[in-house]
């Protein structure tokens, strides 16, 4: 073999496509084969041993091959349902209200058509139910009627509908005290914030070919239960996957530990937990820059975060999505998307807590800096709906709402194909309107830094350090601070984009 032809064999092997090492000597030898026949200077040339190992070790650019999903948008749209999704909800809630009302010693669950009259005719108002209930538990309750309604065929818009009328239903006949305006939000707006992802993740696993069919149903179920029980419960007839239109998208799974690195809890009188243990999975879904994506759908672009902890259970989960914009270019180097973003965040540092619903305007980008450095990043400034309080072991409820206008900067700097530096900060400040009865307002930041290096194919190390920061001001209670920071090191396994970096060039 000589240059020429070991050139024509890289070639093909840089088709974009990262596959594995016996992958890569196949699509090798099936190259140099299918070369069409020339003449050459020198046909009995010698081997250049360091060149052709050179082109077989050199993984940077190996990706998937390119090739076009099936779109059965036209099938959907022809057997959608309207019925289904209503009589799915409506069954849903009649046996969570069922569990409950046999399994709690709470009498909220006893609810009648006498307590239902009643709320009929009751004004809303806030609950004092548990945080985790109130900001966990709801908005995957909304996630699960939102999942009914999509994988049904109901577009996004329409879900969303299903699931804030899904959710009124549940505050007037679900529980037999006064319906809770707070729930509304979070479980008829954030859990469609939550669904929408949910629905996308789930559809993106049906999409890997590679994974074998039954994995892929129970891995698609266990991201969203409600898709997975459409596509159990009525077979063919919900069973086309929702066309996802090739996305470039950045996924990142990061298992390891963090200790503290520094300390206030203030008010809190919760038994911190120093060191924990953690799992944090994050994507970055439809980055822009793809020659032929568009964003005419919700979601189109989003992004998601979940991160467990041995020290609190969920210590953050947290969404964001383009719901209405459109991409752009800035010259040769810079591509991206603006618009309206829709956001649920749940954040629990176990000091003290927050989530808010919101809606923000902003924007999501990437630049090339270099032939292989890209920074990447998105901008977002808005307001919500938020609860945020201190942490107690024996006052689960001492929390409040507020409107918070709120801010987000995200940056990621991609350096080739080796590592990536992450940054992402994000600010609420909860007002006093919604908390009048005391007055003052809460300040929380929260910054998120971490640095991942590839060591061999999809596997990384990752340094993190991870700081949140209340500061409080009530004239009942005085003036207060929180503060917790931590340092981890991650073992990081990455997505088949790598870093996530989008070549439009």
């Amino acid at each position: 073999m000589n240059d020429r032809s070991l050139a024509d064999a890289r070639t093909h092997c840089r088709a974009r496509s990262r596959i594995r090492p016996s992958g890569a000597i196949l699509a090798f030898g099936l190259a140099a084969a299918s070369a069409a026949p020339v003449a050459y200077a020198d046909p009995l040339a010698p081997v250049d041993i360091p060149k052709l190992w050179a082109a077989l070790a050199d993984d940077s650019a190996l990706r998937p091959p390119d090739v076009p999903k099936p779109d059965f948008s036209s099938e959907i749209e022809a057997r959608k349902s309207y019925g289904i999704p209503v009589l799915e909800i409506i069954g849903f809630e009649f046996l969570l209200n069922e569990v409950n009302r046999h399994s709690s010693d709470s009498a909220d669950y006893k609810s009648n058509w006498s307590t239902i009259q009643h709320n009929l005719h009751s004004s809303w108002v806030v609950d004092r139910d548990p945080f985790k209930t109130n900001q966990l538990g709801h908005p995957y309750q909304g996630s699960m009627y939102h999942g009914f309604a999509r994988s049904a065929g109901l577009s996004y818009w329409e879900s969303l509908a299903y699931t804030f009328a899904g959710s009124a239903l549940w505050e007037i006949a679900g529980e037999n005290t006064p319906p809770s305006r707070n729930d509304q939000v979070a479980t008829g707006i954030g859990g469609t914030f939550l669904g929408e992802v949910l629905f996308r993740l789930s559809n993106l696993v049906l999409e890997h070919d590679d994974i074998p069919p039954l994995l892929r149903e129970v891995g698609a179920a266990a991201v969203s239960p409600s898709t997975g029980f459409n596509r159990l419960a009525f077979g063919d007839r919900f069973k086309m996957v929702f066309p996802s239109h090739d996305p470039v998208y950045y996924s990142r799974l990061q298992i390891g530990f963090s200790g503290s690195a520094q300390n206030e809890v203030g008010t809190s009188a919760t038994k911190l937990k120093r060191n924990e243990a953690l799992i944090d999975y994050s994507m970055d879904y439809g980055l822009p820059g793809k020659p032929g994506y568009t964003y005419t759908r919700p979601f189109d672009y989003f992004s998601f975060q979940a991160t467990a902890s041995s020290a609190n259970g969920a210590e953050n989960l947290m969404t964001r999505g383009l719901l209405l914009g459109r991409d752009y270019e800035a010259g040769a180097n810079y591509r991206g998307v603006w618009g309206l973003y829709g956001s649920y965040d749940y954040i629990a540092p176990q000091t003290f807590r927050v989530s808010s619903t919101a809606l923000s305007v902003g924007t999501t980008g990437q630049m090339w800096l270099s032939d292989s450095i890209a920074v990447q990043g998105t901008a977002l400034s808005g307001i919500g709906y938020a609860a945020v309080g201190t942490t107690y072991s024996v006052a689960e409820n001492d929390y409040h709402y507020g409107l918070a206008p709120q801010a987000l900067v995200a940056l990621r700097l991609i350096l080739g194909e080796r590592a990536s530096l992450d940054l992402t900060g994000r600010e609420y400040f909860v007002s006093r309107v919604g908390a009048a009865a005391r007055g003052g307002h809460d300040n929380i930041a929260r910054l998120d830094v971490s640095f991942t290096v590839r060591v061999y194919q999809r596997h990384g190390i990752s340094l993190r350090y991870l700081l949140n920061r209340r500061d409080a001001f009530y004239p009942d209670v005085g003036d207060s601070s929180q503060t917790r920071a931590t340092i981890g090191i991650f073992y990081t396994f990455l997505g088949h984009e790598r870093f996530g970096a989008v070549d439009w060039r």
